[in-house]
């Protein structure tokens, strides 16, 4: 990531916090000023043009405005103040450059100030630059003190606009990152827990043939190392988001496992084979074109309720995994032999498990059942719809 992209990067995050970066904060300033010397030193310069001294004095106070702005961002209580003040003296010395116009300056910092700080804070500077239409009123002003109350209302009114409008950012980046939280959090309970779990059951067979069978016990404890390096790698493929500069300078390093997905299904299969469990697997259908969503979300779906008859399913000695592509969704089922161990519920979710799965399947606008058969055994069952390219 380059320097610019990075500046870009901060800027964003500073628009989204509700604060302006330097530059957007100086080309408010460029903006403002330029309108204020426009449409208020022009006129100023024609109205005053029969009186010298008139004229200077208020070219002075127009340049005061215009230098005041360019700090409305950061202290815009003051700024108004100065502006306020320097505008109403403006139509003092020319009653014939309208209040409206006069305090052009005041109305910017009152935007500014609508946007940035809140809203009781901008309540009372909206009600104090209701004030100088006294002034108007007493000099029989017609109709400009509806106009100037317009503008300052309009003023305001744009303001709070702004200031909405980045509480809708924030809160679109607030969720956005409570769901990538999220889904990491559900991809790390999967690859984890199911890995424990084979883990402890190799280890476990190990220590019980260690001396009487060791050939048995090293290719347990193979077990073990493969299991926990696949549980490696899909760590950090989940984590990469993190680090894209480092995965990047790593290309030529160890080539490391592909994404999970229904193509690795088979290596699913032996991590869980390798405990003693027997497991087969159907598949029905293509399943290789499935959108990269649906296909990671039937593979955790798979893991999960393979992970839960090793942990849960008591006695359980075989486990049938069936993937079923009914071309508009893809059906997954998975049925174990097992009955379900003391204080396991399908209610309960027997821990994160089930409800881990069922959020995967909702996320892509599937559904999940589980729960025991009447036969016995435990089911899993969920229906992911694909839609694809025509």
């Amino acid at each position: 990531m380059d320097a610019s992209t990075g500046r870009q990067s901060d800027a964003f995050a500073g628009e989204v916090r509700g604060e302006l970066s330097p530059r957007t904060a100086r080309a408010l300033w460029c903006g403002s000023a330029g309108l204020v010397i426009v449409a208020l030193g022009i006129p100023v310069s024609v109205v005053g043009a029969a009186d010298g001294r008139r004229l200077l004095a208020a070219a002075a106070l127009v340049l005061v405005q215009v230098c005041a702005l360019r700090w409305q961002v950061r202290v815009p209580i003051p700024v108004l103040a100065v502006t306020t003040m320097a505008g109403i003296a403006v139509w003092e010395l020319l009653p014939a450059v309208t209040l409206t116009g006069a305090l052009l300056a005041a109305q910017v910092t009152l935007c500014v100030l609508s946007a940035t700080r809140p809203r009781r804070v901008s309540l009372w500077a909206l009600a104090a630059m209701c004030l100088p239409v006294a002034l108007e009123f007493g000099a029989g002003g017609g109709a400009s003190p509806a106009v100037y109350v317009l503008t300052v209302v309009l003023a305001w009114t744009l303001g709070q606009w702004r200031r909405a409008r980045q509480e809708r950012m924030r809160a679109e980046a607030r969720r956005a990152v409570a769901e990538e939280r999220a889904r990491i959090a559900r991809d790390v309970h999967d690859v984890v827990a199911h890995t424990l779990s084979v883990m402890v059951i190799q280890a476990c067979a190990a220590d019980d043939v260690f001396t009487e069978r060791p050939d048995q016990a090293r290719q347990a404890l193979r077990a073990v190392e493969m299991a926990a390096r696949s549980a490696l790698g899909e760590l950090r493929l989940t984590l990469r988001a993190f680090r894209p500069e480092a995965d990047e300078g790593s290309a030529g390093g160890p080539r490391r496992p592909g994404p999970p997905s229904l193509a690795r299904l088979g290596e699913l299969a032996d991590t869980v084979r390798a405990t003693g469990m027997t497991v087969y697997v159907h598949r029905e259908g293509a399943t290789d074109g499935l959108p990269a969503a649906v296909d990671l979300a039937a593979y955790r779906i798979i893991q999960e309720a393979l992970t839960n008859t090793l942990r849960h399913a008591a006695g359980a000695d075989e486990v049938s995994v069936r993937v079923t592509d009914e071309g508009h969704c893809v059906k997954v089922t998975v049925i174990d032999n097992g009955r379900a161990a003391q204080g396991f519920s399908a209610a309960a979710g027997g821990g994160r498990g089930l409800v881990g799965m069922e959020e995967r399947a909702r996320l892509v606008g599937g559904s999940l059942r589980a729960g025991p058969r009447p036969g016995g055994g435990f089911e899993v069952a969920a229906r992911l719809p694909v839609e694809r390219a025509s």
